[in-house]
């Protein structure tokens, strides 16, 4: 079955490109200029990535981004004008996996589409093939339900978080370098920036730790990495 895209962006002309590039590689594309009827399809439809602009009427990249996050698991690329660092940041800690900046080359962003289905599928491989839960002190982590249980409450966490925090928790002691865990999560064929791992850290530790100001589980060790601490 042919992997099936939902754009949303309110430039035609870039839409246009976007969906035929995408079509030429027999992708199954839906697009649409709203971002409130975008982020309706997102959480009532079934797709297998989302391209989404920022700037777009009726809801915004960075609130759509948000809502639907904490309902489905799929890559999120993130195609905008906008360039300021703060901006991808802010992308990237709402759970998008990728950012593209417009103008951008058709067959790049079809690169980038197909990189990120391909890790989507080695990263959701084990899964199917009955990955295991992992229960450390009072954090329980299952793959196959993508369910995250602290102090017996459930944490909805992105899906960019959960594969950070199973990694770490499977590797619990274990000490890696910000460069490590973005080659590991986020894959040798991404093109962003490691100031994303602590990014997605902090926001980690906002969901599992009781205070996240001073963590118990989420270490930071200063000029080595991150590790997580039974």
């Amino acid at each position: 079955m042919n992997k099936r895209i939902l754009i949303i962006e309110d430039d035609e002309d870039i839409a246009h490109i976007e969906r035929d590039y995408l079509q030429l590689q027999q992708y199954e594309v839906v697009s649409v200029p709203d971002g409130a009827e975008g982020c309706r399809l997102a959480l009532t439809e079934k797709f297998d990535l989302i391209l989404l602009d920022l700037m777009l009427p009726g809801m915004d990249g960075f609130e759509i981004c948000r809502k639907i996050r904490g309902h489905i698991d799929i890559p999120i690329v993130m195609v905008t004008a906008r360039r300021a660092d703060i901006d991808k940041i802010r992308g990237l800690g709402f759970g998008a996996d990728d950012y593209i900046e417009k103008p951008f080359s058709p067959g790049v962003l079809v690169a980038r589409v197909k990189a990120r289905l391909d890790q989507y599928a080695r990263l959701k491989g084990p899964e199917e093939d009955g990955g295991r839960a992992v229960s450390i002190g009072d954090v329980s982590l299952d793959p196959q339900t993508h369910r995250v249980t602290v102090r017996g409450r459930e944490a909805v966490l992105p899906n960019k978080e959960f594969q950070l925090l199973e990694f770490l928790m499977i590797n619990a002691d274990l000490v890696f370098s910000r460069e490590e865990l973005y080659t590991r999560i986020w894959g040798m064929d991404s093109l962003g920036n490691t100031a994303t791992v602590p990014v997605h850290i902090n926001r980690l530790r906002e969901e599992i730790e009781e205070d996240p100001a001073n963590p118990r589980h989420l270490m930071t060790i200063w000029g080595v990495g991150y590790k997580f601490c039974p």
